[in-house]
């Protein structure tokens, strides 16, 4: 039986975030932002709803061609393991680097490196779509013949492993530098600095790098993000902005061959007629400003509480998907997306969400009621949605005990 070893990390997850945030506060160190972790949050919870949908037929590649085309059967002993271990973290290496490389790849790989911060929320921040194409790269495993639970088994291993290297909190880790990919070298491969961009593509171990000949020690400063930022705490956009990119370089290009070069040369390149590749520029830190809106704190408890309920909702649909009909499966995971997209909407102000949010509230309570959720569900749930309408009412009222202003 396959076990998600993600999803039940989860707890684990916000706990150690818990105890960096603390960190963070007690040594005033300012590794937070609050609109910047609910958006690296917000990624990680639709990564997760979104993955729902994928999972199964992803994995029937890999299961298909190791029940019909393996090469070996392969025993499951500890030799085994071990060697299934290192060539999962080869491939790995392969994927991360080819995600940098090629531009249609880098489009959905791109929303984990959009945080101007760097903290342990920054590991869930993941691509909504990049499972879709990830998968391709581990397929030479099911050829030689490595079991397919074996394989999801390390493959998630790998990713966990990942999760703990991104913080500020540990600067070096003295010996184990030389092998392991650690905080200091995960934390290179995070900057947009130009002589840090596309180094340090190790998963687990840093060797690959330096095989290779993409490793860089951490040096100078790192300024974290993408090199042309993001500017939104909009979810979706964050998964599309690049496909966008993209489309509009290939519709300005008339000729053939650029329009799919656009999609498979590096992030960078351009067509001759559009000035061709341009390289990162240098940062300037009298000038560097990371992306932070204005946002009246009256609505932080709100944002808050709707963040918590597109978790709940999220996490309900991660551990029950199994038994949900369709119909709850299919709702509950759009409601939860459009739940972060108000809380990404809010922490920038958006004209556009007093309509849309109370539309989102209605539907939610119309949601829970008329698709037959067990009544404890529905009283919870409906009861969240009309503690949050009361709430959304009254923050957006007009002051009508404002002082008015004489005419002049």
């Amino acid at each position: 039986m396959n076990v998600d070893y993600i999803a039940l990390s989860v707890p684990i997850f916000f706990i150690l975030i818990g105890v960096e945030l603390a960190y963070s506060f007690y040594k005033k160190l300012n590794y937070y932002r609050l609109n910047d972790s609910i958006s690296n949050l917000s990624q990680g919870i639709g990564q997760q709803v979104t993955g729902v949908f994928m999972k199964t037929a992803l994995f029937f590649g890999y299961m298909y061609i190791f029940e019909h085309w393996r090469l070996f059967d392969l025993p499951q002993t500890i030799w085994v393991w071990i060697i299934l271990f290192i060539g999962v973290d080869f491939f790995y290496y392969w994927f991360h680097r080819m995600s940098h490389q090629v531009n249609a790849l880098w489009a959905a790989h791109i929303v984990h490196h959009q945080s101007e911060e760097y903290n342990l929320t920054v590991a869930l921040r993941q691509s909504w779509f990049q499972g879709w194409f990830s998968w391709v790269f581990y397929l030479p495993l099911s050829f030689i013949g490595f079991d397919p639970i074996m394989f999801l088994t390390l493959s998630a291993f790998n990713t966990l492993y990942q999760f703990w290297i991104h913080t500020r909190a540990i600067k070096s880790m003295g010996p184990l530098e030389w092998i392991l990919n650690t905080p200091s070298h995960h934390r290179v491969h995070h900057g947009s600095n130009p002589k840090y961009i596309d180094k340090n593509h190790a998963g687990t171990l840093i060797i690959w790098d330096k095989i290779f000949g993409t490793f860089q020690k951490e040096e100078e400063e790192v300024y974290y993000g993408i090199t042309t930022p993001l500017a939104s705490w909009n979810p979706i956009w964050a998964n599309v902005h690049y496909w966008s990119e993209l489309w509009n370089t290939a519709k300005q290009s008339p000729k053939w061959s650029d329009k799919i070069n656009v999609f498979l040369k590096p992030p960078g390149w351009f067509p001759a007629h559009l000035g061709g590749f341009k390289p990162a520029k240098d940062i300037d830190p009298a000038s560097y400003a990371k992306y932070n809106p204005e946002f009246h704190q009256k609505f932080s408890g709100y944002v808050l509480l709707q963040f918590l309920i597109g978790l709940a909702t999220g996490s309900a649909i991660l551990f029950l998907n199994a038994t949900l009909p369709t119909a709850p499966l299919i709702s509950g995971s759009v409601f939860s997306i459009l739940t972060l997209l108000t809380c990404g909407a809010l922490l920038e102000e958006k004209k556009w969400l007093i309509y849309f949010e109370y539309c989102r509230l209605l539907s939610g309570i119309l949601i829970v009621l008329l698709l037959n959720f067990p009544i404890g569900y529905q009283v919870i749930f409906a009861g969240l949605q009309i503690v949050s309408l009361v709430w959304f009412y009254n923050l957006n009222k007009p002051n009508t005990h404002a002082q008015e202003v004489p005419e002049v």
